[in-house]
């Protein structure tokens, strides 16, 4: 598995939660890593990216302002998403990328991939 994600689970509309993911095997293969999301019936859409360094980021307009992407280093990176709303509800997935650009969100400019993991924003 090259990917694993961690953090999910139910959270109340308004609150918070922190997803992580860590990639294994040769670190050099994640120089873009990114998040993103599916619910049933609907295509996976691209949430966020950053870049290796972390100076580059790339957000969805649904979660700027809200969600915060951060790489901690070449192997693990952080989702922290805030004021979450019941549309954020979804199965969230780790990706990452041998290339560089963060500006590429199509799943398909993808190499990587983890499980996915739930997210629930519900009262």
């Amino acid at each position: 598995v090259d990917l694993v994600e961690s953090g999910g689970g139910l959270v109340q509309p308004g609150n918070s939660l922190r997803l992580s993911c860590a990639g294994s095997g040769r670190p050099f293969r994640f120089n873009v890593m990114g998040w993103f999301r599916q619910v049933p019936g609907r295509e996976r859409e691209f949430v966020a990216a950053i870049s290796r360094t972390g100076d580059s980021t790339n957000y969805a307009d649904s979660v700027k302002g809200r969600f915060n992407i951060s790489r901690e280093n070449a192997n693990v990176m952080h989702l922290q998403m805030n004021n979450l709303k019941p549309e954020d509800t979804a199965v969230y997935f780790c990706a990452a990328r041998k290339g560089f650009s963060v500006a590429a969100v199509g799943s398909t400019y993808f190499d990587y991939w983890g499980q996915g993991i739930q997210v629930t924003v519900s009262s």
